[in-house]
């Protein structure tokens, strides 16, 4: 199956999102795609007794371990030739940086456009919008950068746009924007980094300021705030935007992504924390034992393997290093593994990487 191929194929399922066979279907298809095409995948997937041959079901995919990213060039597509280059930060681990590559954007960007009008919109067209993180010429690198463009290009009103400016936030701009959301009833998006919007609720305290935002209105987070300057409990976190913004937490929205995906999980708000993350029908979730790749019963906390069509040209299934159980509605995120869950993951790293003849 060659390139074009595939796309076509999954542009058309995300476009009408079809049924499971549907699902099961495209992913084993790109998963061959990958072992034909994705060297290192393909040892680590021998190295597992799993060939297109032998893989029955999507649940059968090797997940690879979301670490090795920093270390391989994960990509059915010469490195060169990539569209796009994602990068995680690189606060971890010295600082060594995960690469994805896309071999084109076309696939991605459908996946979030289609994902963020259901789940973030929710029927409406455009809502006034400030985005709360650098443009992408100024991050040409950062996913985030690149969906919350889109996000603003493809879902603001005329007006909208970025509000950090040569690496700091324009306050000026952003409380006039909110003062004039609140005078004339017009539903308000605020979007951005969630340690972003802890500057804004610290320096909205700092002056003494609170708006009431009307009904539609929402904030929109992601990220979390390991690394940055202050770290909140997501129960004061989202008291704090209600309060500063006038808002139920049931329209403060986190969406939970990473570099080393191509689609968005999204919960329903924040009325309870943790709340239940669910995605698009074009990823699936597992809550696996990270030694065995084994699902853990249904309840009990494992870690989270994706399986993410939208992610074709890298690897189909990634194991993550977060925590979760597994609901009836998606899946609860409780945050980064510890201790043996932890080391499991470790273990699945180097596992990888010697089956990839890389270690």
């Amino acid at each position: 199956m060659q390139c074009d191929e595939i796309t076509s194929e999954l542009l058309n399922f995300i476009l009408e999102e079809d049924n499971a066979e549907t699902f099961d279907s495209l992913a084993k298809k790109v998963f061959a795609y990958q072992f034909g095409n994705n060297l290192s995948y393909a040892k680590f997937a021998r190295s597992r007794g799993k060939t297109p041959r032998t893989v029955k079901t999507w649940t059968d995919i090797p997940a690879v371990p979301i670490n090795a990213f920093k270390t391989l060039d994960l990509t059915c597509c010469a490195p060169a030739d990539a569209a796009a280059i994602f990068m995680t930060s690189g606060t971890t681990q010295g600082g060594i940086r995960g690469k994805n590559y896309h071999s084109t954007l076309r696939v991605y960007d459908a996946s979030m456009r289609q994902n963020f009008a259901a789940r973030v919109m929710q029927g409406k067209k455009r809502i006034d919008m400030g985005i709360l993180f650098p443009t992408p010429e100024v991050m040409p690198n950062s996913s985030l950068a690149h969906y919350l463009n889109l996000a603003v290009s493809d879902f603001g009103s005329p007006g909208s746009g970025h509000l950090i400016t040569d690496g700091s936030i324009n306050f000026d701009r952003l409380i006039s924007e909110l003062r004039q959301a609140e005078a004339t009833g017009t539903p308000y998006a605020l979007l951005g980094a969630s340690f972003s919007l802890v500057h804004v609720l610290d320096e909205f305290k700092r002056q003494g300021l609170t708006v009431k935002l009307p009904e539609e209105s929402l904030i929109f987070d992601t990220g979390g705030f390991k690394g940055q300057s202050r770290e909140l409990d997501l129960d004061e976190f989202y008291d704090a935007l209600s309060s500063t913004f006038g808002m139920p937490r049931s329209r403060c929205i986190n969406m939970y992504g990473m570099t080393e995906l191509g689609t968005q999980f999204y919960d329903n708000g924040n009325e309870a924390c943790p709340s239940v993350k669910s995605g698009p029908g074009w990823i699936r979730t597992q809550v696996v034992n990270p030694l065995s790749g084994m699902s853990v019963p249904k309840g009990e906390k494992g870690i989270l393997a994706h399986t993410d069509l939208a992610n074709f040209n890298s690897a189909v299934t990634i194991l993550t290093e977060d925590v979760g159980i597994e609901t009836d509605d998606g899946f609860l995120l409780l945050g980064r593994a510890e201790g043996t869950q932890a080391q499991g993951c470790s273990l699945a790293v180097d596992e990888f990487l010697k089956a990839a003849g890389s270690a």
